[in-house]
């Protein structure tokens, strides 16, 4: 079996085999240390969903983790009778949801292409770092699925790392994203162990293939809302 590596934030993982399953009670403070402004992207879609949600909305996080965005907008909202969902394919993230978060929040424990609440058109969907790690030839359906299941004039809240437009920009995003994660206590061998783990699980398009994805899908309007060199974050409406 393969030797499993430090990745930071008392995490480990082996070579080419990352999973979110085991890592729960670490992931806040481990995404911290790996994603840039991540607290940021919750509060950009939270004043996002101000334009969006009304009495009787239904919303949905794809890729939920521990749910602490909706219980964000659990808080924020003052609006009446909201339906906030929910939905992750790893299980023990959902188990800590559930405990974790108010029972107002409603999770599901399946993958969002088989996801049975389908019937339900939302008002507001949001997928924070979840699409990059959707396999690529399974993308556009899932992009698809989610145009499907907005009302019109409904949102969809995309925050993705991206890769460069070409070898040039790469570099720099890498090279500066390395830099961020050492100033937030990585040594170099996490950071290094983290890559590893990663290779054929996660697989980030460019922001050029990301709107592309959006636009098949029949998004017309779409604008960037934030970017951090490799992270960037995208609204849709419908």
């Amino acid at each position: 079996m393969k030797k499993k590596n430090k990745v930071g934030n008392n995490i480990e993982a082996r070579n080419a085999s990352w999973t979110f399953s085991g890592i729960e009670k670490s992931f806040e403070n481990h995404i911290s240390t790996s994603v840039p402004m991540y607290n940021e992207a919750h509060e950009i879609a939270l004043n996002i969903s101000d334009f969006f949600l009304k009495d009787n909305s239904k919303i949905l996080d794809i890729g939920c983790s521990t749910g602490s965005f909706l219980k964000k907008l659990n808080l924020r909202t003052k609006k009446k009778n909201l339906k906030l969902i929910g939905v992750d394919n790893t299980s023990s993230m959902i188990k800590f949801c559930k405990k974790k978060n108010s029972k107002k929040i409603k999770f599901f424990c399946q993958d969002y292409l088989k996801f049975i609440k389908s019937r339900f058109k939302y008002d507001f969907i949001s997928a924070f770092f979840t699409l990059s790690f959707v396999p690529p030839p399974q993308r556009q359906i899932f992009i698809n699925k989610i145009f499907k299941e907005l009302n019109w004039g409904g949102a969809f809240v995309l925050f993705e790392k991206i890769r460069g437009p070409d070898a040039r920009f790469q570099d720099i995003f890498n090279l500066t994203y390395q830099e961020f994660k050492l100033s937030k206590g990585l040594s170099e061998e996490e950071i290094v162990n983290k890559s590893r783990s990663l290779k054929g699980i996660m697989e980030p398009f460019s922001d050029a293939g990301n709107i592309a994805l959006l636009k098949r899908a029949g998004f017309s309007d779409i604008t960037g809302v934030f970017q951090w060199m490799c992270f960037k974050g995208y609204l849709a409406i419908k």
